[in-house]
């Protein structure tokens, strides 16, 4: 009796799909077994990973256990592989173990070259049409980054994970005081001509540590003398876009931050500087004026 490993998965987004779910997947993996007189060796489920890649874990212990199983069976071939380098690299190890691959939608077996031909045809279309929805993503994503400064939405962020020194709320970049002390050591000492190690001593030294207590080194270092977030805008691609929180920095003191990091790239074809536009909406001089002669 031939022994299958059944897999089934399904990503965040799928799982309100009709004929989708886990429980009909396995539903009808289980009648299909019954039918053909397959064993189960074991169901390995993945619930809410992507096929792009094969970073899950009931996928990467059913590949260890193939010593256990004659062919893998799945309802889709979208199911198990939407990379198709990943699916080629997984038919080789299959072909090696002399294992098979299984189908049932698709009604293809591996066990002949015209199914294993017709299989990988199905899984480029699959690759394909991955690919053509994260563009489509892309795409609107950029849309919303190059319509924030003319929205009145508060929501402001493009989803990511709020950088060192502010936090979201409502979907909106806010200060956090404590962080932005740091930020600001930061930026001073290098400005006075202090080194990365240094300035990573010294606050390790101090007990300020990250966000997520872990001590200061120069690649997490580099990354907050880069972020143009500091002096007042979000990065997003080639795109600047101006934030609603209080910057930590003046464009002037990020340049020149920029400045002196790229003077010290060793490889002149590396040493680019992306800087950040200076304001000109706010002049503090004629503030400071004003306040003078209240």
């Amino acid at each position: 009796m031939t022994v299958v490993a059944v897999y089934i998965r399904v990503s965040t987004e799928e799982q309100a799909k009709e004929g989708f779910s886990l429980g009909a997947q396995e539903q009808t993996l289980r009648a299909y077994c019954e039918a053909l007189d397959l064993e189960i060796y074991e169901v390995y489920i993945d619930d809410g990973f992507s096929g792009r890649n094969t970073r899950r874990p009931a996928y990467r212990r059913m590949m260890a256990d193939i010593d256990h199983w004659d062919s893998i069976l799945v309802l889709k071939m979208d199911r198990i592989h939407r990379n198709t380098k990943n699916f080629i690299e997984m038919m080789d190890l299959l072909n090696k173990k002399d294992k098979n691959f299984i189908s049932q939608q698709e009604k293809l077996d591996t066990k002949t070259a015209m199914g294993r031909f017709v299989m990988q045809m199905i899984q480029g279309i699959a690759q394909l049409e991955s690919e053509q929805i994260g563009e489509r993503t892309k795409d609107g994503m950029r849309e919303k980054a190059e319509s924030l400064d003319k929205s009145d939405d508060e929501k402001r962020t493009m989803g990511f994970t709020p950088p060192f020194g502010y936090r979201l709320n409502e979907g909106k970049l806010i200060d956090d005081p404590d962080e932005q002390f740091i930020v600001r050591t930061i930026f001073d000492l290098y400005l006075t001509g202090e080194t990365l190690d240094s300035i990573c001593y010294s606050l390790n030294n101090q007990g300020y540590l990250t966000r997520k207590e872990n001590p200061w080194n120069k690649f997490n270092m580099r990354n907050v003398l880069h972020n143009p977030v500091y002096a007042g805008y979000m990065r997003w691609e080639d795109l600047l876009i101006k934030h609603d929180a209080t910057p930590v920095v003046t464009p002037e003191e990020f340049n020149t931050v920029q400045d002196i990091m790229v003077r010290k790239v060793r490889d002149p074809k590396k040493r680019k500087a992306t800087y950040v536009p200076v304001f000109d909406d706010i002049d503090l001089s004629e503030e400071a004026n004003t306040d003078t002669q209240q």
